[in-house]
């Protein structure tokens, strides 16, 4: 499945901005066939707001913000998982952590990249992410040692190096689309996503008639752009699907001033000390959601005298 999408010239959007992004699960062919589609223009669009991406950064985050979210419905419970797509191209390294209850959130190194469209008049994410490097997924299921899994970067456009983890590292055939469009002036428009995973005991008739389908299918952000819902994406591929969920996403992040003060706590005595002594004042930016805490010299004394304890 490709991931297409470009810059906008001219405003169409179907949906209303009330649109709320929520993600589906749904199985067919008697469970044969797992899928998940998303709407996530909402998150993508607080997330770029947040760190100021520019449109091919924008469109690359937004992709791996969109994977993480489906990816996240495959979890139960308190697990949760983080992409890293670490690349040869001018982004640096793209980072998303998900979990089971649809709470997402995600950063790239630089924000402020954008290339000359690809040959196809596309936003050139492969410029940007590169074509060599390492996909790694690490997944929190609770036991002593993570889950991690990786892969080499394919193409760099996402989609297709997401669809070579599923069938390298977990073993399961699947199909991935991902669309993110960016209006003129650099917001998102829309952006969602679809997995369809083919489990054991499909027919090659049944695989046949789903690639098929799959290989007609349009751009998923041109489908999300016309107002179709992530059921819609889901029947284009599986008219006969079953929707087993349907969860809302959001963007959360974990910081608080609370972990921040911990964080300066466990540097010593002697870094807060120079910090006090040099500087006076602390900003502590958070990486994830790009919040600021402030901390003024009364604030550091007070950390000061905790690294004595």
């Amino acid at each position: 499945m490709e991931n297409q999408e470009h810059q906008h010239h001219e405003s169409h959007h179907a949906g209303s901005p009330e649109e709320r992004d929520y993600l589906v699960r749904g199985t067919a062919l008697e469970g044969k066939v797992r899928a998940f589609a998303v709407r996530s223009t909402k998150l993508v669009e607080e997330l770029r707001q947040r760190h100021d991406t520019y449109p091919t950064a924008t469109a690359a985050l937004g992709r791996t913000l969109t994977t993480a979210a489906m990816m996240g419905a495959m979890l139960k419970g308190e697990e949760k998982l983080t992409i890293q797509v670490k690349g040869n191209g001018p982004l640096g390294q793209i980072v998303a952590d998900a979990n089971a209850k649809g709470e997402i959130r995600g950063y790239v190194d630089h924000p402020h990249v954008h290339l000359p469209s690809n040959a196809m008049g596309k936003l050139d994410v492969a410029g940007a992410v590169g074509t060599e490097g390492f996909l790694y997924v690490i997944k929190d299921l609770g036991l002593k040692e993570p889950y991690r899994g990786s892969v080499p970067i394919v193409s760099g456009e996402l989609g297709e190096d997401f669809t070579y983890y599923f069938a390298a590292s977990e073993q399961t055939p699947s199909a991935v689309g991902l669309g993110v469009l960016v209006a003129p002036d650099n917001s998102v428009i829309s952006a969602g996503g679809l997995i369809v995973q083919l489990l054991p005991g499909l027919s090659d008739e049944e695989i046949g008639a789903i690639e098929h389908a799959i290989s007609t299918l349009p751009p998923v952000s041109a489908l999300i752009d016309q107002g179709l819902s992530p059921e819609e994406l889901i029947k284009w591929v599986l008219p006969d699907v079953q929707i087993q969920e349907t969860m809302d996403i959001v963007f959360r992040c974990e910081c608080s001033r609370e972990r921040v003060e911990r964080t300066l706590i466990s540097l010593g005595y002697d870094e807060i000390h120079a910090i006090i002594e040099e500087q006076g004042v602390a900003e502590v930016v958070c990486h994830f959601c790009n919040e600021a805490y402030q901390f003024e010299r009364e604030d550091l004394e007070q950390i000061l005298e905790q690294t004595r304890k």
